[in-house]
């Protein structure tokens, strides 16, 4: 009877030790998609604010409430590169023409994630710069003239530019052993009816 307590306790033993494994390894798993989940949804959150804010902005490429000031539709873009771009508009709808630009700065002036690769998307409306740290880590242009032809970067003539393609990447500000969650976009030929108008 002695033997049979013994065994029967040993076994309960291993037993236990097998479902606590087994709860500790749907803990992690757990942890795991929770963090995971919670990374993407940052990731694209930021992504819909940014996408959102840009394609605003560059609907509004060359308009003025007072139409007058813009005398000239292919003078709208200023410069052209490709991580960065300077065009007219009217930002407060004001009637008074501003100088909008969206450029990027280094990956090394943001401290704030341990992402090495995000950067500040940097925001200048007439020399006032917006620093906008959402985790992005690719931005860049692809410039088109009215023949769907390529114009090679930085744009020397920005007049000849009809249409434009713009990439994002964003990525989560902290990885999970070691993969960073990311979300990427593209618009395809982006441009403005003020831009066309020429």
């Amino acid at each position: 009877m002695g033997n049979s307590t013994i065994l029967d306790i040993i076994g309960s033993v291993v037993i236990a030790g097998f479902l606590l494994m087994i709860v500790l390894n749907l803990y992690g798993t757990i942890s795991n998609a929770t963090f995971v989940t919670n990374n993407e949804l940052v990731v694209q959150t930021n992504l819909v604010t940014l996408v959102t804010l840009m394609e605003h902005d560059f609907r509004r490429l060359g308009y003025c409430a007072n139409p007058v000031k813009v005398a000239d539709p292919t003078l709208n873009i200023k410069a052209a590169s490709a991580h960065s771009i300077s065009f007219v508009t009217d930002v407060n709808c004001n009637g008074n023409l501003d100088t909008l630009t969206y450029s990027v700065s280094d990956t090394s002036a943001l401290h704030s994630t341990t992402n090495p690769h995000d950067m500040f998307l940097l925001r200048t409306i007439d020399g006032v710069t917006q620093r906008l740290s959402l985790g992005l880590t690719m931005f860049n242009f692809s410039y088109y003239d009215v023949l769907g032809d390529s114009i090679p970067n930085p744009v020397a003539d920005p007049r000849q530019i009809y249409t434009m393609q713009l990439s994002i990447e964003l990525q989560s500000p902290a990885a999970y052993d070691t993969t960073y969650s990311y979300a990427y976009w593209r618009q395809l030929r982006l441009t403005s009816q003020n831009l066309r108008n020429r």
